[in-house]
């Protein structure tokens, strides 16, 4: 039975993080049917389609789609966008082009979330550079992501970790809690201070996603209402998995 500690925060049975981690690898799975597709030419609107067929090929639901009256299945975020851009017929990939796709699913009234940035054929080494300092600031949060813990540990790895190479972790956007519904208590902050925040316990699950950009850390929001992009018009990265605290290292959720 879910019970709640202080300040909202759902701590999930055994029974329930196995849904969960069901929703998380069906996830995962959609990543995998997604990475070969990848492409210069292939249009976001042909990826969301594959992702669309793919989570309901599982017994699963999109997400994301119709939430909050979004009108796709994944987010297809290019180069200085940096989450929710939306699926369109009439954007291509192209070589040099870097990706973020997010996928959401539910199974059986849970969700799986998980984002990751992928090169689009051969990229500059600047774009490399900042796909692999925005991965390694999650497993750097990962890392810090143990029952005893406390959030701003997890921020405060992955700020040092980013601002250290030269790049600016997001503060307008957060990772957040996860469950039955997609974003729940708490948020976490891609910056702060350790042994503050948040104490960690098992049962805890979390999208934890930090999101980094070249330049400036400010963002705008485009006309549609969801594309969000840097506002400097610099690179922008952004690497997701849905982890669990357990009595040891934090759990992966949205790996196969």
């Amino acid at each position: 039975m879910n019970h709640a500690p202080r300040g909202g925060v759902v701590l999930h049975d055994a029974r329930e993080l196995a849904l969960m981690r069901q929703a998380g690898q069906i996830v995962a799975r959609t990543h995998q049917a997604l990475r070969p597709h990848i492409r210069p030419g292939i249009s976001t609107a042909e990826l969301d389609a594959i992702a669309l067929d793919f989570i309901r090929s599982q017994d699963a639901t999109p997400t994301f789609l119709g939430y909050r009256g979004f009108p796709a299945s994944i987010c297809t975020s290019i180069n200085d966008e940096l989450v929710h851009g939306i699926p369109s017929p009439t954007r291509h990939l192209a070589v040099g082009d870097i990706i973020s796709i997010d996928v959401g699913a539910t199974y059986r009234g849970w969700v799986g979330d998980s984002g990751w940035t992928y090169a689009v054929g051969p990229i500059s080494a600047a774009a490399q550079q900042l796909l692999d300092v925005t991965e390694a600031a999650l497993w750097a949060g990962i890392a810090q992501a143990r029952a005893g813990n406390r959030i701003g540990d997890i921020a405060a790895a992955m700020q040092e970790l980013v601002e250290q190479a030269g790049f600016s972790v997001v503060r307008e956007y957060t990772s957040h809690g996860v469950g039955r519904q997609m974003h729940e208590p708490p948020s976490i902050l891609n910056y702060g201070q350790p042994g503050t925040g948040l104490r960690l316990r098992p049962g805890m699950t979390f999208a934890l996603e930090p999101m980094v950009q070249a330049g400036d850390w400010r963002t705008r929001v485009d006309a549609d209402a969801w594309t969000v992009r840097t506002r400097d018009g610099s690179l922008s990265a952004h690497f997701e998995h849905t982890i669990a605290i357990t009595t040891a290292d934090a759990e992966i959720l949205t790996v196969c």
